[in-house]
């Protein structure tokens, strides 16, 4: 019987490995990407991100500062947990998500993105502090937003989290530290009646009824932390 090659023994390897590459490689053209910087400087990026499954968003849109800030003002935060933790963070009541000054610089920018994005984009932004170690890190604030009128879609990556700045930090000068994975968070919406859920299961802001509402125009009144 006639033995198989070397040669011959090796192609299913390849096949196999082949599938693995385009397999990632698919999967890493799935993620969104930056189209267009709306504003960057040293506290605020806010950016258009292209998504790849056409999403159907009703952007453009305008929507002005006030009504952004409002609705920013409505949204708290708490951190996603895995039990046992889940039972100790539940007693704790969630932290407004935004502080004002972070609202007053971004609302500005956030409104003009979303007349510039079209329907298969989003609005990424970030909004940055000096961290624990202002020379090396940067406390940061990310995610990003989207309409589908009559809901606003909120996504949080980073809730005042530690980034390295620097690329030297901490281990090799051309091969720094990328940025920690985004976190996993529960998000809330006073008043709760325009919290609701879409068809497809998300949560989302029914912001037109909102802005119609008197609570619009008035701040969040929340417990003290």
């Amino acid at each position: 019987m006639e033995r198989p090659t070397r040669k011959r023994m090796r192609r299913p390897h390849a096949v196999v490995i082949a599938a693995a590459i385009a397999l990632a490689v698919t999967g890493c053209a799935r993620l969104p990407y930056t189209t267009t910087i709306v504003h960057e400087d040293a506290r605020v990026r806010v950016v258009a991100q292209h998504e790849l499954d056409r999403p159907g968003y009703t952007h453009p849109l305008q929507l002005s500062q006030t009504d952004i800030a409002s609705m920013l003002r409505g949204f708290s935060v708490r951190q996603q947990q895995r039990l046992p933790l889940r039972w100790f963070a539940e007693e704790l009541p969630p932290k407004p998500l935004f502080r004002s000054d972070e609202i007053m610089l971004l609302a500005p920018y956030l409104s003009e993105a979303l007349t510039k994005v079209g329907t298969d984009e989003r609005v990424h932004f970030e909004v940055s502090a000096p961290g624990i170690n202002p020379s090396m890190r940067k406390d940061a604030l990310a995610g990003w937003l989207a309409v589908r009128d009559p809901y606003l879609y909120l996504t949080i990556e980073y809730f005042h989290e530690q980034i390295p700045t620097r690329s030297s930090d901490p281990y090799d000068y051309n091969y720094p530290t990328p940025p920690p994975t985004p976190k996993q968070y529960l998000l809330y919406f006073e008043p709760g009646r325009f919290w609701i859920t879409d068809a497809k299961g998300q949560r989302v802001v029914e912001f037109r009824q909102f802005l119609k509402s008197a609570e619009a125009d008035t701040p969040i009144q929340r417990p003290a932390q």
